[in-house]
């Protein structure tokens, strides 16, 4: 698969990967969510492992194996900006390729296959997709059933291509859409394609019923915790002077207040908060303490939720 083909992906990018594996290492708080999610998708794209278990422990194939097999391999990831939901659906084929011991591809569906507005543009275009992921898996099962390569079709930001044919207002061309997403679903599960398609977005209540009612998991990511933004700042701050109480006090300043009751993402203290204490002790030739972390976290406000934003 070359990179950015026939313009229907972003990029594909193939799993194990150093730098996928660092990526996901730094993803705190999220062992456990991880885990679980990596568990179900090696069952749901390769059987065997679950009815080899349920044959060793049980002495054969139970019915509970079945109802959980003929769930459709898809997962939807909910929750709000900067919550680590996409992080961790990019590097999930990572995790996934190092518990099964194969390899992995992924497809992140590029935002030019959302269409220009053109009738029927966006449904040619997710049909094509979804053809293209269909041909480059369709002999990826050995003669044993077993899955020799697995695939992860990433869709961020779903509400735009699946949001739910209830409304009213939608046009006709995004209904249709949404049956081009149902149809390519439906058709990777009906030929047995060991392809996790996964959902992103920060709206589930936007989405499709029948896409919703067809995923395997509906996990919702929260903001991190008190326990998670110190452990994130502890493993960002490393090598300072910081101490363990420095890094709870800047944590605590992390959280909601009492004038929000919201407290920092993900993103905001990678990607905004920790930058910002070094460059700060950086433009002062000073070593980062905890005032500076302080003073920085008083001025660097977190985003506000999704609800809130009013897009």
């Amino acid at each position: 698969m070359t990179e950015g083909t026939e313009g229907l992906f972003a990029r594909t990018e193939e799993f194990p990967s150093p730098a996928a594996q660092a990526r996901l290492d730094a993803l705190v708080g999220l062992d456990e969510t991880r885990d679980r999610l990596v568990a179900d998708a090696v069952v749901l794209l390769d059987p065997t492992f679950i009815n080899d278990w349920s044959t060793r422990v049980h002495g054969n194939v139970i019915p509970a194996v079945g109802a959980l097999l003929d769930r459709t391999p898809l997962f939807i990831f909910a929750g709000d900006v900067g919550v680590g939901k996409t992080e961790l659906a990019e590097v999930l084929g990572q995790a996934i390729s190092r518990e099964a011991d194969v390899e992995v591809t992924l497809y992140p569906l590029s935002l030019t296959a959302r269409g220009r507005g053109a009738v029927g543009e966006m449904t040619t275009l997710l049909t094509r997709a979804f053809e293209r992921v269909g041909k480059d898996f369709a002999h990826a099962r050995r003669a044993d059933g077993t899955a020799a390569v697995m695939g992860v079709l990433l869709v961020d930001e779903a509400d735009a291509l699946a949001q739910s044919r209830e409304l009213a207002q939608m046009h006709h061309e995004d209904r249709a859409g949404v049956n081009a997403l149902i149809r390519g679903i439906d058709g990777m599960r009906t030929d047995r394609l060991p392809v996790l398609t996964i959902l992103c977005t920060n709206r589930l209540d936007a989405i499709d019923p029948a896409v919703r009612r067809r995923a395997a998991a509906v996990e919702t990511f929260e903001r991190p915790s008190h326990e998670q933004r110190a452990e994130l700042l502890t493993r960002l701050l490393a090598g300072t002077k910081l101490q363990p109480d420095d890094m709870d006090e800047i944590a605590a300043a992390t959280g909601g207040t009492a004038d929000r009751d919201y407290g920092y993402t993900y993103s905001d203290l990678r990607q905004r908060l920790v930058p910002e204490i070094a460059l700060t002790a950086y433009r002062r030739g000073v070593a980062i303490d905890k005032a500076i972390a302080l003073e920085v976290t008083a001025r660097t406000l977190p985003t506000r939720p999704f609800e809130l934003t009013g897009r």
